[in-house]
């Protein structure tokens, strides 16, 4: 053998084998099937110290939501409640006013009935200058609500009527009836401000 072939045999003997010495790939593939070496990256289990978030943040924010949710069902309720209250105290303010304007206009009724009393004595005694102001007082309370009671003939109502004289019944009465009007009586807007005073027959 030449020294030319001779160094050629021995620069193809140094050429590495790339799976390297025998025996080593073996050793290799037995280290990679290990637990959590670089082959285990897709396993279940994380490494030591680590946290596993993939879920948590998920649960985190439902939690969250269901916490916003149920606040704000509190707050609409609390909302409901106060609109409610506040709608309950309006109306009775506005009904309370509405009675306290009831009850003052009905105590300024009351006060000027001794005025159309007056009226009806004068002009019982012929005074007729009086009927034009006893007229047209009467006629503005009219159409205000005041309803006049003067029963002469009537059947006696004892609801309205106030009996403060009787005589006998004549024979063709039926049941008791109002011979005479003493003092008109009043109603005001359905209520009985003062009943008529009467003399009754029966």
């Amino acid at each position: 053998m030449t020294e030319a072939s001779q160094e050629d045999t021995a620069a193809a003997g140094s050429v590495e084998d790339p799976l390297g010495p025998p025996g080593e790939a073996e050793a290799f593939e037995s280290a990679a099937a290990e637990p959590g070496d670089l082959g285990d990256l897709g396993g279940s289990e994380p490494p030591d110290g680590a946290v596993d978030r993939s879920g948590s943040s998920v649960e985190e924010l439902i939690v969250l939501l269901e916490g916003t949710t149920a606040e704000r069902d509190q707050y609409l309720d609390s909302l409901r409640r106060n609109q409610a209250d506040f709608e309950n105290y309006r109306k009775r303010v506005v009904k309370q006013a509405g009675d306290d304007a009831a009850r003052a206009t009905e105590s300024l009724v009351d006060k000027l009935l001794p005025v159309l009393d007056a009226c009806d004595g004068a002009m019982a005694h012929g005074a007729t200058e009086v009927e034009p102001i006893f007229a047209s007082l009467l006629g503005t309370l009219e159409k205000e609500g005041l309803v006049r009671i003067d029963p002469a003939g009537e059947a006696f109502d004892p609801n309205v009527h106030e009996a403060v004289l009787h005589e006998p019944a004549q024979d063709d009465d039926a049941g008791t009836v109002v011979s005479d009007v003493l003092r008109p009586g009043y109603i005001w807007k359905g209520r009985v401000v003062r009943p008529a005073m009467v003399k009754v027959r029966g």
